[in-house]
């Protein structure tokens, strides 16, 4: 059974935070340009994250865990990139079946400087759902951070941020309630420096499933996680398709289509990484 975090003092220390952060943010938004602009910026360093782990299965089909096949993905997204771009740098926040705690993910990518963070995940209808609508719904989608949570994206910004209490003494860690509407604000409002790389980034990924991978594609969209919102660069959260859909999850299971999906993403990483060191020409 889950366990709640009381909110009774920590609401008001909430609602403080996100005073400061939007005061801070107006200051930076008045001193940036909504348009990627010329820097001396180079992509160097991405980390990978492959979901869940360990004790931690993340969803589930009727043959096969999320963590699984996250895993094999995001390795190889990773091979990818340390053949065809030697010049950057992969770390992987794992590299094997074994549960990484949400602010250890992050901690990885913010202490090795990390240009960028891509997280691989799988998606699920709830297990109440009908058949048809089971195998009606398939596809990926990319997400971002932002204030904009649909009933749907808010289910899956709730799920993945439940994480959390999977941890052990998660309330000394974490000073937020995975499922309170007032944390998941506040996370919208300080990842807001780096939206705009991120939805480029999102944007690219989900063109390369769409067009060159042959996948159904929902899109970009935003959501409040705590991953992304924890991490001090450009991040996106890609969920590579539905295990809740027979027909897909027998797909995500074959390893032609896992490496399709792993190109996707490491075709839209190379060109991203392009795009923008182009500008600083």
């Amino acid at each position: 059974m889950f366990k709640v975090i009381g909110l009774t003092v920590k609401k008001r220390k909430i609602v403080k935070n996100i005073a400061i952060v939007i005061g801070l943010l107006a200051i930076t938004l008045l001193n940036s340009s909504t348009s990627l602009r010329k820097s001396d910026f180079k992509v160097k360093t991405v980390v990978i994250d492959a979901g869940h782990g360990g004790h931690d299965p993340g969803t589930h089909g009727a043959m096969s865990k999320e963590k699984d096949i996250v895993l094999k993905v995001a390795l190889q997204v990773g091979s990818y990139i340390e053949e065809y771009l030697p010049d950057v740098k992969v770390i992987y926040t794992r590299q094997e079946d074994k549960f990484v705690e949400l602010n250890v993910r992050a901690n990885i990518a913010n202490k090795n400087e990390a240009d960028v963070f891509i997280s691989v995940h799988a998606n699920s209808l709830p297990t109440n759902t009908s058949d048809d609508r089971k195998a009606s719904v398939y596809g990926t989608e990319t997400y971002v951070m932002g204030v904009q949570n649909s009933e749907r994206n808010l289910e899956v910004a709730k799920r993945e941020n439940s994480v959390i209490l999977l941890e052990e003494d998660y309330e000394k860690k974490y000073d937020f309630d995975p499922k309170s509407p007032e944390s998941l604000i506040l996370f919208s409002l300080t990842q807001s420096a780096f939206q705009e790389k991120s939805i480029y980034l999102a944007n690219m990924i989900e063109h390369q499933f769409s067009n060159r991978a042959g996948r159904r594609s929902y899109g970009v969209k935003q959501s409040s996680l705590y991953l992304m919102w924890s991490t001090s660069m450009p991040s996106v959260l890609v969920e590579i398709g539905y295990l809740s859909n027979p027909k897909e999850e027998m797909e995500l299971n074959n390893s032609s289509i896992q490496a399709n999906i792993a190109s996707g993403i490491f075709r839209a990483f190379r060109d991203y990484k392009n795009e923008i060191e182009s500008l600083n020409k």
